[in-house]
């Protein structure tokens, strides 16, 4: 290393004598090839200025000595810097990886937690969520029974990040354990309360509901712990009305009962499920009120379900500047006319 800043104390000199005597930017062009040779061999930028002062002393030895304290100020303060400057890139390196590791952790969680809508007889079914950043902390799952029954499952982890999205896994797999003479609501988050609050961390929470719609019935069974309250579309008299939810959420006592209820659905009646992020929306420093919501989904009673679901999400995208502030999950089940 000292014969590589030899070498460059001489090339730098030269160039340096040259510029101060002509003050020819041509020698300017030469300083580049320099410094990326500095770069090349990985030279501190203290070292550079090393090599300047001792290029200075070279050129004029009668330096004055005032001049000779202000090069090894400047020393000292490159020092400072380079230790800073080291930090940032270690700090910028491990930055870069963890995005790289978090990029790879949310397509897996796109890839084991993804549900595609399964087709239910007479019923229209709608959904979109999104995460706010990399990592989705909502979390939503279908699965049709073998007696055609639709199952929805929506949840919120109270907590964001690689953490909850490993205690989506843990539901989903849970539930998918559960035989199907056992998935009722009211036992389905029985048993998830107890697998969560065994192994989930004390200052984790989870909200959930999970809903069954059974064709043959027309009805809506479900039940809640601590979620969001649902809205149900009477098409009769064209209004909404906040269905009743009960419940403790997951994780905080193991033997948690949970209450079922259920609702009855007629043709172009209509029942929507969502998490805190599409309540709690805002714009600016103003909250979006439930009626907003609502009114909303009224302007596009008429669409699809999905295509509903998909411009309510469009309006609260811009409402917010296109910038999510939590993670926004909506499902909309629609009785066909």
């Amino acid at each position: 290393m000292d014969d590589v800043i030899n070498i460059n104390v001489e090339s730098y000199k030269g160039l340096l004598k040259r510029y101060i005597e002509s003050q020819d930017e041509t020698s300017l062009y030469g300083v580049e090839q320099v410094s990326k040779s500095f770069i090349q061999k990985n030279i501190l930028p203290e070292e550079i200025v090393n090599v300047h002062m001792q290029a200075m002393e070279d050129i004029y030895p009668q330096l004055s000595e005032d001049y000779r304290r202000s090069l090894n100020f400047l020393l000292e303060a490159m020092i400072s810097y380079g230790l800073a400057h080291q930090e940032f890139q270690m700090l910028r390196e491990k930055q870069v990886e963890l995005k790289s590791e978090i990029a790879v952790a949310a397509n897996m969680q796109n890839t084991l937690l993804g549900s595609p809508i399964p087709e239910i007889e007479g019923i229209d079914i709608g959904i979109r969520s999104e995460p706010a950043n990399d990592m989705n902390g909502d979390y939503h799952h279908f699965t049709k029974a073998a007696d055609g029954r639709l199952e929805l499952a929506i949840a919120d982890v109270i907590g964001k990040g690689v953490p909850a999205a490993l205690c989506m896994s843990m539901i989903k797999y849970s539930m998918e354990s559960y035989p199907e003479e056992q998935k009722s609501p009211s036992n389905v988050l029985y048993n998830l309360n107890r697998v969560v609050e065994q192994n989930v961390d004390p200052g984790m929470f989870i909200t959930m509901l999970y809903a069954q719609y059974c064709p043959s019935e027309e009805k809506v069974r479900y039940a809640s712990a601590g979620h969001e309250p649902g809205y149900y579309y009477n098409a009769e008299t064209e209004t909404f009305v906040e269905m009743e939810t009960k419940g403790l959420v997951l994780g905080v006592t193991p033997e948690t009962k949970y209450k079922e209820f259920e609702q009855k659905m007629r043709a172009g009646d209509m029942i929507i499920f969502f998490t805190d992020g599409v309540t709690e929306a805002k714009e600016g420093d103003r909250f979006i009120e439930t009626e907003e919501l609502l009114d909303i989904m009224r302007n596009h009673i008429h669409l699809p379900a999905q295509e509903m679901v998909d411009q309510v999400y469009k309006y609260f995208e811009r409402l917010q500047g296109f910038e999510l502030r939590d993670d926004f999950t909506l499902a909309v089940l629609k009785k066909e006319v």
